[in-house]
């Protein structure tokens, strides 16, 4: 059986540079790995997870635009 490394709030937001409130909404939409509840107040999520969603996130090709840009189209 492997062991699962989790980490806390602190070391998730020194590795994943957006706020508590973006990673919980992209958690609620599926989009970002799952907290686990270890008691009522402090929350862990698995390292090997948080590492899979940047692998795949930095593979993705997805370009970050700004909210609300619309990318320009050129009339032929």
């Amino acid at each position: 059986m492997t062991s699962k490394i989790l980490i806390n709030r602190k070391k998730l937001l020194s590795m994943i540079p957006l706020s508590e409130r973006t990673i919980f909404n992209m958690e609620q939409r599926g989009e970002f790995p799952r907290r686990i509840a270890l008691t009522s107040r402090n929350v862990a999520w698995e390292l090997k997870e948080v590492e899979a969603w940047i692998e795949a996130r930095k593979s993705s090709g997805i370009q970050a635009t700004r909210p609300g840009f619309m990318p320009m189209t050129v009339a032929a």
